[in-house]
């Protein structure tokens, strides 16, 4: 097979950190090739360097067999090397076409913008990935499926024959993932290559031909993905076997009930609601795209308002109107958006852990006690096992799995007797996510309540020890957990329409 990518021996070190070293990858024509690894692997560094945002130290570099060293984005593009980040960076308020071919617009006499011909080779590019698109359509009104095509789209209008995807599949549904792999076949048939960077093993036996796996920025190696287990990718990943069995319900017959809601309902989004959670246990939420999950823990939250509907926590009715509110009721909500719901990641570690319990290191004048917060924050950097350089690094430059602890740190330290995790494991990898289920473990074994909200079904069925099934806005049954229930059950009740509550297992 042709190659289109060849990278060897690639170096690359920044201040106090050797972040590649001697690392290979190659890609052929007409291949998807994922790229794995642990978040803080070097897989983003590397290909970075392949698209021209960092330059290499070292190690050499050639597409399709000539020696190439881009150094900027721009030149990237020129080789026919597109990259299509996790962060999508599209502008909302202009069309498809436009967002396409934004600085780069076909134009009449005297600078004019030709609107005919933009939205011609846009509808172009669209037709060459059997695409039905509107070009003239406003990509804010776009489903985030869409949007993402139209960053494939983009890339491939600079005629670019790698295509890098970081992530692509993070905030997409079943049926979204589908569209994207079809298009992905369309592209690996007309010859270009594809690196695909994931944390979704069951996404690998999909998609992938062949799998590169880095750990601690080095090259651990290559394999056939049809023929290799996923758990010799994990392996590789983490070097060591990281197993995930499913969580062994314990005996919660005498425990009580920590949080019960009755009737909530909030417009067409919720509708009457009923459900209740025992101290030590893990309820997970299961559901389709738009089911309600995450409306519901916004509800509980205080985070938006319900039209109706009690709360009770430890048996005694709470007013909840605000997120102050629900955090004076001992509860905590880990948004699925840490990035923006969760931290303030330009702050450091000690004084995102200290964010929602200022009060409890202020003095009388006002002032904060520093040094109470950095000796605070060391202490759950240690028992959580938080891995960074110290307290008063920007969470900002923490791997997703800690920044997810820090987080989790910031209610531990607000001592919330419930604890709400909407989709806790995005965007980590499997690693920090068997890192993850263990401390939602031992919270749960602590007596804390714990609800998770989750897309990924294996997730739900490890971590739960009930399963909370939602569909269009209502509760449609609730599963017991472990290996007693199948995800066809699950399945089953997401797709439920009918309006009359199923429920299996203890109440």
């Amino acid at each position: 097979m042709t190659k289109l990518v060849d990278m060897s021996g690639i170096e690359k070190h920044f201040p106090g950190v050797h972040a590649l070293k001697s690392v290979q990858f190659d890609l052929m024509l007409g291949e998807v090739h994922a790229l794995m690894g642990e978040n803080g692997a070097g897989k983003s560094t590397l290909m970075k360097i392949l698209s021209g945002i960092y330059q290499r130290d070292g190690g050499t570099l050639q597409i399709e067999g000539r020696d190439a060293n881009p150094t900027s984005p721009r030149e990237a593009q020129a080789l026919g090397i597109g990259i299509i980040h996790q962060e999508l960076s599209l502008m909302n308020d202009l069309t498809v076409a436009q967002n396409i071919f934004i600085g780069r617009e076909p134009r009449k006499r005297f600078g004019r913008l030709n609107d005919v011909a933009l939205n011609a080779q846009t509808a172009e590019i669209f037709a060459s990935m059997n695409l039905s698109l509107d070009p003239r359509a406003q990509v804010g009104s776009l489903t985030i499926a869409k949007q993402q095509m139209v960053e494939i789209a983009k890339a491939l209008s600079f005629r670019s024959r790698v295509l890098i995807m970081d992530e692509p599949t993070a905030a997409l549904n079943d049926a979204e993932i589908a569209e994207l792999f079809v298009i992905i076949r369309r592209l690996k048939a007309e010859g270009v290559g594809i690196v695909y960077i994931s944390h979704k093993m069951d996404e690998l036996k999909q998609i992938a031909d062949r799998v590169t796996v880095m750990r601690d920025g080095e090259y651990v190696g290559t394999v056939d993905a049809a023929a290799t287990p996923i758990s010799q990718i994990i392996a590789m990943m983490v070097g060591r076997e990281v197993k995930e069995e499913p969580l062994v319900p314990p005996d919660l017959s005498d425990a009580e009930v920590s949080l019960e809601v009755t009737g909530l309902s909030r417009g067409h989004e919720i509708r009457d609601v009923s459900f209740s959670v025992l101290k030590g246990e893990i309820l997970g939420f299961a559901g389709l795209m738009g089911a309600g999950r995450t409306e519901v823990a916004r509800a509980i939250f205080g985070a938006d308002p319900k039209d109706s509907g009690e709360i009770r926590v430890h048996g005694q009715v709470v007013s909840i109107r605000t997120p102050s509110d629900a955090v004076k009721a001992g509860i905590g909500y880990l948004s699925e958006d840490r990035k923006h719901f969760g931290l303030a990641t330009g702050m450091s570690v000690r004084d995102n852990v200290a964010l929602a319990s200022m009060d409890m290191f202020t003095g009388r004048v006002g002032v904060l006690n520093d040094g109470e917060i950095s000796t605070t924050a060391k202490g759950y950097i240690t028992q959580l096992g938080i891995r960074t350089p110290s307290d008063t690094q920007e969470v900002r430059l923490l791997s997703g799995g800690n920044q997810q602890k820090v987080v989790i740190a910031k209610w531990l330290l607000r001592d919330c007797d419930i604890l709400i995790f909407d989709e806790p494991t995005r965007g980590i990898d499997v690693g920090a996510k068997s890192e993850i289920y263990k401390l939602l473990e031992e919270l749960a074994g602590q007596g804390k309540t714990i609800i998770v909200i989750s897309s990924e079904l294996p997730e739900i069925m490890r971590l739960s020890h009930r399963i909370a099934v939602m569909c269009e806005g209502r509760l449609t049954g609730i599963l017991p957990g472990g290996k007693a229930t199948t995800q066809e059950d699950i399945m089953h009740l997401a797709t439920q329409r009918a309006a009359a509550m199923q429920v299996t297992g203890t109440a």
